[in-house]
């Protein structure tokens, strides 16, 4: 029996929030459910496939309501390490649920299994000296000040609308999990993993794990899980059909095919690509191709089929 070949694909937060308007674990469901709509069809035409995904918006609600909870009732607090994990899991519950339906539906004998992961990151990584990525809700800055000297946060003052925690984001080093990813992908289970960029943890010096409050960029994780398990596609599912350079510029230009070596030198040039949405995809296939990987596609997910039989997506190759 031929080899199934392995896709990683990565779906960013538009497969699961559309707008301000559709923001409930319902709405979620739904968008979750289109998402996997696309990926069942990748499984039926030959694919074995290991999905990752963001969760900036949800652990940001997690933050919020336990913000809340804290400030009326007094409750506890839950740590940005555990939100992330709660993130994962229910995340992974949508994508699982609705594929594995999709699968029933079309007669397709496969299991789909979420896995709660951790990914290693550096304790000594320059990130933690220079945390830069907002997260939770908006405070007055007596309250900040005050969590900064009693709790050791990092705050910001965000552009007159308040004030903010911020906290690094280490670049990926390992997945911690990988192993367990690998013996299920190998006998054909369709694995969620690496979900919001893993949950960032690190080796305090005695060879244990320890949770920190950071964040992992998901499609940094996402190369690093495609050359690891040598994946033969590194797929990024995002809000635009294909890349383009000079993005809303009078000289836009679409790219359908272009080699590693011409969208080394576009990000190099550093106006193409926006460092907040763009720039971070482009790099995590730079190092995905560099590692070894072949190719990686860049689409929206109801596109993804079509970009697939090569008619649309942004396409990059290693030659």
């Amino acid at each position: 029996m031929e080899k199934r070949k392995v896709a990683v694909v990565a779906i960013g937060g538009n497969s699961l929030i559309k707008d301000k308007t559709h923001q409930t674990v319902e709405d979620q469901y739904q968008a979750s459910k289109e998402t996997t709509s696309y990926i069942a069809d990748m499984i039926e035409a030959g694919w074995n496939v290991a999905i990752t995904h963001g969760n900036g918006p949800q652990v940001g609600f997690i933050l919020r309501r336990s913000e809340i909870a804290h400030r009326v009732e007094g409750m506890h607090e839950v740590p940005l390490d555990v939100c992330g994990a709660d993130s994962q899991g229910a995340i992974g519950y949508a994508l699982q649920q609705n594929l594995q339906n999709y699968l029933f539906q079309r007669g397709i004998k496969k299991n789909v299994a979420t896995i709660i992961t951790q990914v290693l990151v550096d304790r000594k990584d320059p990130a933690f000296q220079n945390p830069t990525k907002p997260i939770g809700g908006f405070m007055e800055e007596v309250e900040a000040k005050r969590r900064e000297a009693e709790m050791g946060w990092a705050v910001v003052e965000d552009a007159g609308r308040g004030w903010r925690r911020v906290v690094p984001s280490p670049l990926p080093k390992e997945i911690v999990e990988l192993d367990t990813v690998k013996a299920l992908i190998q006998t054909g289970i369709i694995v969620i993993t690496v979900g919001g960029g893993g949950i960032p943890v690190i080796d305090p010096g005695s060879g244990d794990y320890e949770g920190v409050a950071a964040v992992i960029d998901k499609d940094y994780a996402s190369s690093l899980l495609a050359r690891q398990i040598n994946a033969d596609l590194f797929l990024i599912s995002t809000a635009v059909e294909k890349v383009a350079l000079n993005f809303g510029k009078p000289d836009q230009r679409w790219l359908d095919r272009i080699t590693l070596k011409e969208v080394k030198r576009y990000f190099e040039e550093g106006t193409h690509f926006a460092k907040g949405s763009m720039a971070p995809k482009i790099q995590a296939i730079i190092w995905f191709l560099e590692g070894g990987g072949k190719q990686a596609l860049i689409t929206n997910p109801e596109n993804i089929g079509r970009a697939l039989r090569g008619e649309t997506g942004t396409w990059i190759e290693r030659e």
